[in-house]
């Protein structure tokens, strides 16, 4: 595993220590990357050694098959990564990323499996984070397996298996009366809060919160190695994938720059093009579609944010400016869709491809039939879409969406083990 050369800037390229733990650039407050010794890579990491590094050990069966290219540290791991890359069964250039096959069904299992990866690493006690609620589970899940504690905070309206993953996982769980918006703030100020009053040093909560500290950001990017090297290490022409804060989108772009300067992917049947990078978005929340669609650089606070996708419900991303830049770099664009319209996607796809689609994934297939059927894409361009978590997991949510109720009544008492046991 490579050690960190240090941490650099997004904004303004200043160089930051990865000694200790840190937060966003202390000169501006952009998000930080983790930058490794190029050079050396070069000479030490080689993705042919890969397939060796996942016969010799377990523990790099997920995502920890790039530890080549990630920091020196002793994982967490729970199992995350190397998920089912699905065929579409109706369109031949379609391959759809499973991401609810990770631990606590959803992609945010890498950034947190990473990020808690590093908290331990530093000895911190205590993680503070604001979610729309998958962040949130996830978060609850590996906090747990270091033996840290984790403190939650999320819209009182997330779907319902978010929340009881908090409670069932140990988890400090507080539930806000508004948005991930409105949490971040609570967090922040608690944080503050804490500092003034002089609590000891070990019990200040660190905030972990999207792109407010480096790792999350190294942890997805295994989602732009893997896509290429299932691919067998070449780019498709776009990758489509549901936007809220970001960090995938932003994670993938850095694989794919620091998979070139290794010489890991093959751009010859590209032309040397990276793929077109498509951010999805529901209409009832669409800071990053809305700023695109004005060819601005950066979003603008979404008033009144309103969709059954919890988690684009995201008004205002922190890295809005990246990847703003990276839609205008890579020649892909944002798109939003309609909650009816995301609704029919998750139908669709499951009684015609078998997938129970998350309502953010269904922002992605609804968005790539809307340009299927403009012409804009043809179904033989190979396409990579995120479906970033199990539909199980937005049951409540779904099933409202189509006003469906559990028919019939439900019984006094239930059967186990041929004893009737009261309910």
């Amino acid at each position: 595993m490579p050690r960190i050369a240090y941490l650099e800037c997004s904004r303004c390229h200043n160089h930051v220590s990865a000694e200790t733990p840190q937060t966003v650039c202390p000169a501006c407050t952009g998000s930080l990357y983790v930058r490794y010794d190029m050079n050396e890579l070069k000479r030490t990491a080689k993705r042919e050694d890969i397939a060796a590094k996942v016969a010799a050990s377990p523990a790099s069966l997920g995502m920890w098959r790039y530890s080549a290219v990630l920091p020196d540290v002793t994982p967490i791991t729970l199992g995350e990564g190397w998920t089912p890359m699905l065929h579409s069964k109706r369109y031949p250039g379609l391959y759809i990323k499973e991401e609810g096959a990770n631990p606590t069904g959803t992609f945010k299992a890498r950034g947190l499996g990473l990020a808690v990866t590093m908290a331990k690493y530093y000895g911190l006690q205590h993680l503070a984070v604001p979610s729309a609620g998958n962040a949130a589970g996830a978060l609850a899940a590996y906090a747990a397996a270091a033996g840290i504690k984790a403190h939650i905070f999320m819209p009182k309206d997330v779907p319902f298996a978010n929340y009881l993953e908090g409670v069932v996982y140990g988890s400090d769980v507080t539930l806000v009366d508004g948005l991930i918006s409105d949490a971040a703030r609570i967090v922040g100020e608690r944080i503050k809060q804490q500092k003034e009053s002089n609590t000891p040093a070990n019990e200040v909560w660190f905030d972990i919160s999207t792109l407010k500290e480096p790792y999350r950001v190294e942890g997805k990017k295994t989602m732009g190695y893997e896509l290429v090297e299932q691919l067998g290490w070449t780019y498709p022409d776009a990758v489509f994938y549901p936007t809220g804060g970001g960090v995938g989108l932003i994670g993938m772009w850095k694989a794919f720059e620091e998979m070139e300067a290794l010489g890991w992917v093959d751009t010859s049947k590209t032309g040397g093009k990276r793929p077109k990078m498509y951010a999805l978005q529901a209409s009832g929340c669409a800071p990053i579609a809305t700023a695109f669609d004005h060819h601005k650089p950066t979003s603008e606070f979404f008033q009144n944010a309103d969709t059954f996708a919890a988690g684009l419900r995201v008004p205002k991303p922190y890295g809005d400016y990246i990847i703003l830049d990276i839609l205008q770099q890579s020649g892909g664009k944002a798109i939003a869709s309609d909650d009816a319209t995301i609704l029919q996607s998750i139908l669709d796809y499951a009684r015609n491809e078998g997938i129970f689609l998350s309502p953010e994934g269904a922002a992605a297939t609804a968005a790539y039939d809307q340009l299927i059927a403009s012409g804009e894409l043809k179904p033989t361009d190979k396409v990579v879409l995120f479906n970033t978590g199990a539909g199980l997991k937005y049951t409540d949510m779904t099933a409202e969406a189509m006003h469906l109720r559990r028919p019939g009544t439900l019984p006094t008492s239930l059967p186990v083990g041929g004893i009737i046991t009261p309910q």
